[in-house]
C-alpha cells in the first residue's frame, strides 16, 4: 500500500509525567512511526477531562481533541497503568468518551487495531488490567492486536531516555505499534 498514511494515536499513562506506562506508550507509537505511521500521543494532563456525562452536549477542548483524534485513526494504542488490577480512572474515563463516535460512519472504534498494553508493579495487575483493556477494546467493537503486552514494572524499568532496559518487552512494545500499522494498511 505504497503511498498511503496511516494515523496511529496513543492513548495512557498515568497523571505523573514520565510515568512508566506513558514510557510504554512512547516506544510502542515508536514501532508504529518505525512501520511508517504518523504517531499522536494522548497522555497525562492530555487526559484530564470531566467525567463522561452523555447528557452533556458540551465538551472541554481537551475532550473534542481526543474524540477527533479517535475519529480519525486508523489504529490505537491504549497503555493503561494497573490500579488495583484494572484500568486507572484516567484511561478508563478517556475510553468513555469514544460513545460521542456512536453515530459516525465507523462508530466507536469499529474496524480500527488496537494494541494494548498494561504496566503494574507485578504481574497479578499488569496482567488483568491487560485482560480488561482488551474487554474494553472488544466492547468499543475494535480489534485488539494479537500480542499484547503485560509489564511488570517491578522486574521491567525504562531509562531516563524512556528506552526498556528488557530487550524482549521493547520488542513486544513495538511489535505491537507494528501490528495496528499492518492491520490498518490491510483494511484500508
Amino acid at each position: 500500500m505504497e503511498g498511503v498514511t496511516v494515523s496511529v494515536v496513543g492513548i495512557g499513562g498515568s497523571l505523573r509525567a514520565d510515568s512508566q506506562s506513558e514510557r510504554a506508550l512512547r516506544v510502542a507509537l515508536a514501532g508504529a512511526a518505525e512501520a511508517g505511521a504518523k504517531t499522536t500521543i494522548l497522555s497525562g494532563p492530555d487526559l484530564v477531562l470531566p467525567f463522561y456525562d452523555p447528557a452533556v452536549p458540551e465538551r472541554s477542548a481537551a475532550a473534542m481533541r481526543l474524540v477527533e483524534e479517535l475519529r480519525e485513526a486508523d489504529g490505537v494504542v491504549l497503555v493503561s497503568p494497573g490500579y488495583h488490577g484494572t484500568v486507572s480512572g484516567l484511561v478508563k474515563n478517556a475510553l468513555d468518551y469514544v460513545e460521542d463516535l456512536r453515530d459516525d460512519e465507523r462508530p466507536y472504534l469499529h474496524g480500527r487495531a488496537v494494541g494494548c498494553v498494561a504496566t503494574a508493579s507485578g504481574w497479578q495487575a499488569s496482567v488483568t488490567t491487560l485482560t480488561a483493556l482488551r474487554s474494553v477494546v472488544h466492547s468499543l467493537r475494535g480489534w485488539p492486536t494479537p500480542l499484547g503486552v503485560a509489564v511488570n514494572s517491578a522486574e521491567v524499568l525504562f531509562d531516563g531516555s524512556g528506552e526498556c532496559g528488557d530487550a524482549q518487552v521493547s520488542t513486544n512494545l513495538r511489535t505491537i505499534g507494528l501490528q495496528v500499522v499492518e492491520f490498518a494498511l490491510a483494511h484500508s
